[in-house]
């Protein structure tokens, strides 16, 4: 339904088309000019009977006065800046309310849209501080852990679409995946030129999911980047209003390819026979739904406190020792900065994380108990190389878990006593005198603390370089 400004300027756009003035209308709909012409400026909601009084005399119907869509381009522009003059950072200037007459051009009209739409993707680009991008994260990361990273309401929509396609178990194919996003209207169309920032795009106006093409045969990777991208259509996604908000719509995309490439009710019958035999293990998991480590490592964690009872914690950890991304809900010390945020913190060199890197054979997970000053947990570690650097996928659970995983008779066992500094960040005594000032270090820099955050309408996308890819494919 359309709002009061849409709706006013609908009927005086059928009004001027049938001819009348607001004197004739008022005279054929007994209303008074004046009232006719407070709802022409959305100053008034109509009742329905003189809204189908007004419908009649047009000779149109009370659903198109009611349709949501402006009547025509100049209209959209002028309720884009009747919206724009309303919001609080305009009203804060305390410069007076510009009314577009119908003297100005078209042309007058967009460039003052186009400077109140720049004026605010500054002012969203100015909060969207690396401090808030940090709080944000806390935020979601504690909000998860309340509910157990279980989202039953996603779990209900992934069944219903993966059952749509009669899928079950085992692992989902690309031609499934095609059978879904053709389902909401979507056709998946691989391409090697996305703008360097996106990893898929959406055009909602052709019905199209553009993603890479497969690096290697098989390209398993593109079924979940896909699943993603449709997630955001399942879910009725829109553009995001600030970071914790885009952080929202990720995990819910992510977690929608999960649970659709990792069906609840196989899942959870699969890794409940599991723990029946003592024998659960991320690769297994991961190798029965043909998902990559860190995939079967991450549903694992949706699962398995809901459903084994079982609370755990998960890690991926760059070679360097920097957490790119946590969770935990079983007393685990993570490593965290003055804002509470985990993500560009190192963890203690004893963890499992990073002891698996020094081996010399990682084709296998590594398996260890780590003494913390929050308990004793056990740990199973795989490692992976990236695009950029290699990197850790750690699932752990307190030692009275560790009865129900492969790998609980590792004699590997290490003692971190993090967060106190002299566990792994000083040197040992003596060390720091004997080499001051003679060695020098040119550190790496996280690059978090360089990257910029977003600055357009989605967090980390060039707007521009979208626009023209759009453009570009729009009449393939």
């Amino acid at each position: 339904m359309a709002d009061l400004s849409t709706l006013g300027r609908r009927i005086r756009h059928f009004r001027t088309k049938a001819g009348l003035t607001l004197e004739e209308l008022g005279e054929i709909t007994g209303t008074a000019p004046s009232q006719l012409s407070m709802v022409e400026n959305g100053h008034r909601e109509p009742r329905l009977s003189l809204l189908e009084a007004i419908a009649a005399a047009l000779s149109v119907t009370a659903s198109d006065l009611l349709a949501a869509e402006p009547p025509s381009p100049r209209a959209a522009l002028e309720i884009e800046l009747e919206k724009a003059q309303a919001a609080p950072a305009y009203r804060e200037l305390g410069l007076p309310l510009l009314r577009p007459s119908r003297a100005m051009s078209d042309a007058t009209l967009k460039t003052i849209v186009g400077l109140h739409r720049e004026l605010d993707r500054r002012a969203r680009m100015a909060i969207s501080t690396p401090e808030e991008a940090r709080r944000a994260n806390t935020q979601h990361r504690t909000t998860m852990r309340e509910r157990n990273n279980h989202l039953p309401e996603i779990e209900l929509i992934a069944e219903q679409a993966t059952k749509a396609v009669r899928h079950t178990s085992g692992a989902l194919t690309h031609r499934t995946v095609a059978e879904m996003a053709k389902r909401v209207g979507l056709t998946i169309v691989h391409t090697d030129d996305l703008p360097h920032s996106a990893r898929a795009v959406v055009d909602l106006e052709h019905g199209r999911i553009y993603i890479p093409p497969a690096s290697i045969p098989g390209g398993h990777g593109l079924r979940s980047l896909a699943l993603q991208a449709m997630a955001n259509t399942v879910l009725e996604h829109e553009a995001p209003a600030d970071y914790a908000d885009f952080l929202r719509q990720r995990l819910e995309a992510s977690y929608f390819a999960a649970a659709c490439l990792m069906p609840r009710a196989a899942s959870v019958d699969f890794l409940e026979r599991a723990k029946r035999e003592r024998n659960i293990a991320i690769e297994d998991f991961r190798d029965t739904f043909g998902v990559t480590h860190e995939g079967a490592a991450l549903r694992f964690t949706n699962l398995a406190t809901h459903y084994l009872g079982i609370t755990l914690h998960y890690l991926r950890v760059n070679g360097d020792g920097t957490v790119v991304g946590a969770y935990e809900n079983d007393g685990l010390p993570l490593p965290q900065d003055a804002t509470g945020s985990t993500e560009g913190e190192v963890v203690c060199r004893h963890w499992s994380a990073r002891k698996a890197f020094a081996r010399a054979t990682r084709t296998s997970e590594h398996y260890q108990y780590t003494d913390t000053p929050a308990g004793t947990f056990f740990e199973s570690t795989q490692t992976g190389t990236g695009a950029t650097a290699e990197f850790s996928i750690t699932l752990g659970v307190p030692y009275a878990e560790s009865k129900w995983f492969r790998g609980r008779e590792s004699q590997q066992r290490e003692v971190s006593t993090c967060p106190d500094a002299r566990c792994c960040r000083r040197p040992e005594d003596g060390l720091s005198e004997r080499w001051r000032g003679q060695g020098w270090a040119s550190p790496r820099v996280r690059t978090h603390l360089f990257a910029p955050l977003p600055q357009g309408t989605y967090p980390g996308v060039d707007d521009r370089e979208l626009y023209e890819f759009l453009e570009a494919h729009a009449h393939d």
